[in-house]
């Protein structure tokens, strides 16, 4: 979709809001969730930013890698022997 598209601005309770097409919503990757802002007078919309939405595969494929271990050992202060509850 390379050309501009009209849309009316609607009224939504004390809100308003624009319809966009599927097509759109398609091209730039707009799921459920989206964010936005303005910029020099632009309303900039883009997916919302999920960090580590993708942690359990990551770390499913580490462990059937093997690669899933501590790298140090535990080293017990003595702190967490004496005034630490487990």
């Amino acid at each position: 979709m390379d050309s501009t598209i009209r849309s009316k601005i609607v009224k939504i309770g004390n809100s308003r809001g624009i319809r966009i097409p599927r097509a759109v919503l398609e091209q730039a990757g707009l799921a459920d969730e989206v964010e936005m802002k303005v910029e020099g007078g632009r309303l900039v919309i883009h997916s919302a930013h999920t960090p580590r939405r993708d942690w359990g595969e990551r770390f499913a494929l580490m462990a059937d890698q093997g690669d899933d271990h501590m790298l140090d050992e535990l080293t017990p202060t003595g702190w967490e022997g004496e005034e630490w509850e487990w």
